[in-house]
């Protein structure tokens, strides 16, 4: 035969998981969600302002590297440091001969 206090333990820890699973799904914001859901036009007007903060920011964070990458050879060319400089000028050469190939 199982104890009362015991019985009473078991049953508190129940309270708690279930308390603990009502907190989560309110943080959760499920009325959000199903207000969405509900709506598919509001979810394709969302989708899409998403999409585009998306590109937009992949399209600035591209351009930023780039231009970090770019100064930085720049820098690195103005160095004129032998092994490097050879390295530039063969990528400098290979460009020139695919655009002379390229018909006009």
């Amino acid at each position: 035969m199982v104890s009362r206090s015991w019985q009473v333990k078991k049953r508190r820890g129940s309270d708690d998981r279930v308390e603990i699973l009502n907190r989560l799904l309110l943080r959760s914001n499920l009325r959000y969600w199903d207000e969405i859901l509900a709506s598919p036009l509001r979810l394709l007007y969302l989708n899409f302002l998403a999409g585009l903060a998306r590109g937009f920011g992949i399209a600035l964070g591209l351009t930023l590297l780039t231009a970090l990458f770019l100064a930085i050879m720049a820098r690195i060319a103005s160095l004129n440091l032998p092994l490097i400089s050879r390295f530039i000028a063969e990528v400098i050469r290979l460009v020139e001969e695919q655009l002379a190939g390229l018909p006009r």
